[in-house]
């Protein structure tokens, strides 16, 4: 086992600063390297597919959706947690490929519906199952059991978190 530059960290800080609780790094500074390393090793079937970051979760989002697979630009947005603007850019990059159309929405006709593609769903649907292997992979190191503990302490973190927001 490799030894945890967090703890390093921590140590350094305690020399330097005896007087701090340098404690909080322990969690803070392990989820942030650990997002860098998941990220890493999850990313590389998406670049196989020639997919750019974060077009597989406008493809996912509207696979999840209800079939035609279709949302506005406003749900994705919502759904992916980014801005419209940067849902137009994936959505612009993936209907160029194919993988999604533009309708004007029935229901206002200023509003665009964007709606996976057949060649959209298939793909989806094989990256969906490499991305869930991978993911299976990753967390292996963990029984089930800690698996569903560490779920349940960062729902609980999350929620935290959005509570502090309001």
């Amino acid at each position: 086992m490799q030894p945890d530059p967090v703890v390093a960290i921590v140590e350094q800080w305690k020399r330097e600063r005896p007087d701090l609780d340098t404690t909080p790094m322990l969690v803070i500074g392990r989820l942030f390297r650990l997002t860098g390393t998941l990220d890493q090793r999850l990313r590389p079937p998406f670049g196989a597919a020639c997919l750019g970051s974060g077009d597989f979760d406008v493809l996912a989002a509207l696979r999840r959706s209800a079939a035609p697979h279709a949302l506005s630009a406003g749900e994705l947005s919502r759904t992916v947690l980014v801005t419209t603007g940067a849902i137009t850019k994936r959505v612009d990059r993936l209907e160029a490929r194919g993988l999604v159309s533009r309708a004007v929405a029935e229901a206002d006709s200023r509003g665009r519906l964007i709606t996976l593609t057949a060649e959209g769903v298939e793909l989806t649907d094989e990256l969906i199952a490499v991305h869930l292997d991978n993911q299976r992979r990753l967390l292996a190191g963990l029984s089930g059991e800690e698996q569903t503990q560490l779920a349940g302490l960062l729902e609980r973190l999350a929620s935290t978190l959005a509570a502090s927001d309001h």
